[in-house]
């Protein structure tokens, strides 16, 4: 005879003698029950023993009990107490323990017979089971709940169910196995808890990753919002006081907010798919990411957007017409070769007016060094100030954008290309005076904090001599290679046009118009010289107006002397193996996470979170007598007044990594707030 697979199965067993209705239902229910409770009874067991034989998750085909494994049970569960188990199993309180040891009896008789003869063993057993019912103070069938039928599961498989602690199911239930899958638990088995679980919950079931060789798979549903995940905080710095202990607010300031963001395009990232393998395919779908990004820029609305790895199909026909609606004006400028992206500068025209732009190729041919197709763009903007601050002036922002070679190894590419963007800067920004206004460098700089090239923007000189180049970046280590490509002085040749000084020889050294001035009469005296008498080659003969020679005046002379104009070429001043600038650039961000001092990730190459983007602004240096590796800086004519705080590698890979369905690109955003003073003229 075969025993009901478990509660809810609702079978009855073959050769079932032909009862009334109630008592079948009754011995039916009752032989349900206590098959349920051995065979949770016996997983309780085998969860606690250390067989090897015992299964992850527990799972076992129904059986009868034999005659050992119930007497064991029995045993085991009188001396526990009976009334804890049968107030749990049952879920009523009025099954007494007397009906229940007749029951359990009931199956410790012979249970060959059963099968057997099973028509005269539950005739007469039952009858004496349902007296005893009788005389309780409820009908039987209501308490085991004959009026709402228990529901019907489809396969006989059952298996364990963990479940958090608290919960009123104290001891164990069944499920079937279908609503678990193949579910693996990390606890300990002995201490797996036990509880019903109605129906499955598809939201707990772990998340899958779709990695190569496995087939396309639909993207679990999350419990937390991604937003909720990458969480950014603003960092407010407007009212902390300055190095010199002034806050940040005083006196009337021209306010405005500039975004730095790598928007990956969507070329690159198809040529390195394999970068992008814990992505779902929809989420990299570029009219997907298209939408993110837009809403991203509309939500921190900045006044200046510099973008890098912009698409060229994608900026003239999607991202331009886009950012225009929002009231950007925008300057494009394409890498220089086969590339299909470049870099991008936006900015409000109502907060801004253009003075200009200048494009940045740091390709030279016939260089070797600077054999690249990367790019920059730097502007010139004029602030706008309300009119009813009356007349007042602000200084002209210089704001640079790039894009810096990859190429963890050429290190010296990207010095070199970085010399070019600070020489840019430099004559940009240049006012009558030879001092600077203000500046606001930002890119993608492929170099991390405390790199040679990072030290070189912030602190303003590198002594590079003799140095691997892998190492300017600080991307990998490349220690442990035999050949390693060290920089050599100089690191560019003269013919570059620029200085160690990361300055043009033009603007170091101004031409000859520059340096003297001519008064009309004197340059009147060079209308009658031989050389503006001498006949040109190749003049065509017309008689009357070529054919004939001014005549020279009374008094002049026949021929001047003239002086020795020619100069030769200035000499490049060169340092031996330094480079350095004058721009005194500092960092928007520290780097470090200020709650629990972990780096600040702003992208995740090959699962490793490190920092690549930044915004480096125009700060006054000033002496630091603690430390002298590194300046100290304080507000000048440009204060930063507050930021957008950036995650950690674990809050990062807590949403997937990047891209992820919240943030379309493999790069966060960075964002800050400036001011600048605002000065009577």
């Amino acid at each position: 005879m075969m025993y009901p697979a478990g509660p809810g199965s609702g079978d009855s067993p073959e050769g079932f003698p032909e009862q009334p209705r109630r008592q079948s239902q009754t011995g039916n229910r009752t032989a349900q029950t206590l098959d349920a409770f051995f065979t949770c009874r016996k997983n309780v067991l085998l969860a606690k023993s250390s067989s090897s034989q015992v299964e992850g998750n527990f799972a076992m085909a129904p059986r009868g009990p034999d005659q050992e494994e119930c007497e064991g049970l029995l045993q085991q569960w009188r001396e526990e107490g009976s009334s804890q188990v049968l107030s749990t199993v049952s879920d009523g309180p009025l099954v007494d323990k007397g009906l229940a040891e007749s029951s359990l009896a009931l199956l410790m008789d012979n249970p060959g017979e059963q099968d057997a003869a099973p028509e005269d063993t539950w005739s007469s057993r039952q009858l004496s089971d349902l007296r005893a019912a009788e005389n309780l103070e409820e009908p039987f069938p209501e308490v085991l709940g004959e009026e709402e039928p228990l529901p019907e599961v489809e396969g006989p498989m059952w298996a364990a169910v963990p479940v958090q602690t608290g919960r009123q199911y104290t001891d164990c239930a069944v499920l079937p196995m279908g609503a678990l899958a193949t579910e693996q638990w990390d606890e300990d088995p002995a201490v797996v808890a036990w509880s019903i679980a109605p129906e499955p919950v598809p939201q707990e079931e772990a998340p899958v990753w779709p990695f190569e060789g496995l087939g396309q798979l639909q993207p679990s549903p999350v419990e937390i919002p991604y937003h909720e995940i990458l969480w950014r905080e603003w960092e407010d710095f407007s009212t902390q006081p300055d190095v010199q202990g002034l806050e940040a607010g005083d006196g009337p300031q021209f306010q405005f907010t500039l975004m730095s963001y790598n928007i990956l395009a969507q070329d690159l990232m198809q040529q390195s798919s394999e970068l992008y393998l814990h992505c779902h395919p929809d989420i990299l779908n570029w009219s997907y990411r298209f939408a993110n990004l837009m809403q991203e820029f509309q939500h921190w609305d900045p006044d200046i957007l510099c973008l890098q790895e912009v698409q060229e199909d994608h900026y003239w026909e999607q991202l331009e017409p886009s950012l225009r609606m929002m009231g950007f004006t925008c300057f494009y400028k394409r890498r220089t070769g086969c590339k299909t992206d470049g870099c991008a500068v936006c900015y409000k025209p109502t907060r801004f007016r253009l003075l200009c732009a200048s494009p940045v190729e740091y390709f030279r041919p016939g260089l070797e060094l600077l054999n690249r197709d990367n790019v920059g763009l730097v502007l010139l903007l004029q602030p706008l100030v309300p009119e009813g601050l009356g007349q007042v002036s602000v200084a002209p922002l210089c704001v640079a954008n790039t894009h810096v070679l990859y190429n963890p190894r050429r290190g010296d590419v990207k010095l070199a290309q970085m010399a070019i963007l600070l020489a840019e800067v430099d004559k940009v920004a240049r006012l009558s005076d030879g001092s600077h206004c203000p500046i606001v460098l930002c890119g993608d700089l492929n170099s991390v904090p405390d790199s040679p090239l990072y030290n070189f923007i912030r602190d303003g000189e590198l002594q590079y001599h003799g140095m691997p180049a892998w190492k300017v970046s600080g991307q990998e280590d490349f220690s442990h290679q035999l050949y390693q490509r060290k920089l050599q002085a100089p690191l560019w040749p003269s013919s570059l046009g620029i200085t160690d000084y990361c300055q043009y020889v033009t603007s170091c050294h101004p031409t000859s118009s520059e340096r003297r001035k001519y008064s009309r009469d004197f340059l009147l005296r060079f209308r009658f010289c031989s050389m503006a008498c001498r006949r040109p080659v190749g003049l065509v003969l017309l008689e009357g107006v070529t054919d004939t020679k001014p005549e020279r005046p009374a008094g002049w002379a026949e021929s001047v002397i003239e002086e020795d104009t020619s100069e030769s070429e200035p000499d490049v001043p060169r340092t031996a193996g330094t480079i350095q600038h004058c721009l005194h650039l500092t960092s928007v961000y520290t780097h470090f996470l200020p709650q629990h001092g972990r780096p600040e990730v702003t992208t995740m190459p090959l699962g490793l979170g490190t920092t690549v983007d930044y915004i480096f602004f125009s700060a006054e240096s000033c002496e630091n007598g603690n430390r002298t590796d590194r300046r100290l800086y304080q507000d000048g004519t440009l204060k930063l007044l507050g930021r957008l705080s950036l995650l950690s590698e674990e809050i990062l890979w807590a949403a997937n990594g990047l891209p992820n369905p919240f943030c379309s690109s493999d790069h966060l955003c960075l964002l800050a707030s400036f001011g600048m003073e605002i000065a009577a003229p």
